[in-house]
């Protein structure tokens, strides 16, 4: 066997793997839209399914029919995750410019209590932070969900060390040469270098933000102000009967929008080119 046929060979097994990777890392959600479309009967009867059925408007029936409405839901959940996204990606990325581009006394004990802020979990704090938003007033709002996300340490540093492996001085040196601001060279400049982290880190803060129970379960008590995660975790708090479908449907309409942002995103991840450059 020649060199040509062993390297065929392995491209078949690398191909062939990544095929039944993609095939189980799709299957799980595949399963989830055909049981949308299916009753509790038929889902307690046969769990898998490759085909769809006849009851998805039913489903849906029976989750608009409860105190809450969905449509409400994904546009609550979608003000939050996009402005947490949106607060987390462009603060934190302003915090490593500082960090990267200013020399300051105090610029390596900051980073070092950033690394430490990072250790500490986020359940400790938890009870401190509702007491405190609470003495505030703002329980019963969407602003303790979304503010927290201007300080995010993990993000911040990240993206410092995507900065210092990609971003050159220079570049900054001659911005303010040609009277550039500093805001200015940071929003015109430095931020579209920056565009495969901060897709990178908005895909995960987007996600993590959208798929967060815990904390809009403590501080939302109004109906009208509940995410898709407590509505589909109200659906299964029935008592007398749990309607499976209606609770796949909800579960498939959370999961729509992380699709969008994913595959909206992902292309800058892949390109993952600098934009601009010096000539030394």
């Amino acid at each position: 066997m020649n060199q040509n046929d062993k390297n065929s060979i392995f491209k078949v097994v690398v191909y062939a793997s990544c095929v039944v990777l993609g095939f189980l890392s799709i299957f799980p959600f595949f399963v989830m839209f055909i049981n949308a479309t299916r009753n509790t009967y038929e889902i307690q009867q046969a769990s898998i399914s490759f085909i769809p059925s006849v009851h998805f408007f039913g489903n849906l029936n029976v989750f608009a029919g409860k105190s809450f409405n969905p449509l409400v839901g994904l546009m609550n959940s979608m003000i939050i995750s996009v402005s947490t996204t949106i607060c987390a990606t462009y603060f934190s990325s302003l915090t490593a410019y500082g960090l990267v581009a200013y020399s300051w006394k105090l610029r390596q004990a900051f980073f070092t209590f950033i690394l430490i802020v990072i250790m500490i979990p986020a359940q400790v704090v938890n009870i401190g932070f509702y007491q405190f938003m609470f003495q505030l007033g703002i329980t019963n709002n969407f602003l303790p969900l979304i503010l927290p996300a201007i300080a995010s340490p993990a993000i911040v540093f990240f993206m410092r060390q995507y900065l210092m492996a990609t971003l050159s001085l220079d570049i900054v040196d001659s911005a303010r040469i040609d009277g550039a601001r500093e805001f200015y060279t940071f929003n015109r400049i430095i931020l579209p270098m920056m565009k495969p982290a901060i897709a990178t880190q908005a895909i995960f803060v987007f996600v993590g933000s959208w798929n967060n129970f815990f904390l809009p379960l403590i501080f939302l008590t109004d109906n009208s102000l509940y995410t898709m995660p407590i509505m589909v975790s109200l659906l299964r708090g029935d008592i007398y009967r749990t309607e499976l479908g209606a609770v796949y449907l909800g579960l498939a309409l959370s999961v729509l929008p992380l699709f969008i942002v994913y595959f909206s995103l992902s292309k800058y991840i892949i390109a993952g080119v600098q934009l601009g450059g010096v000539k030394e």
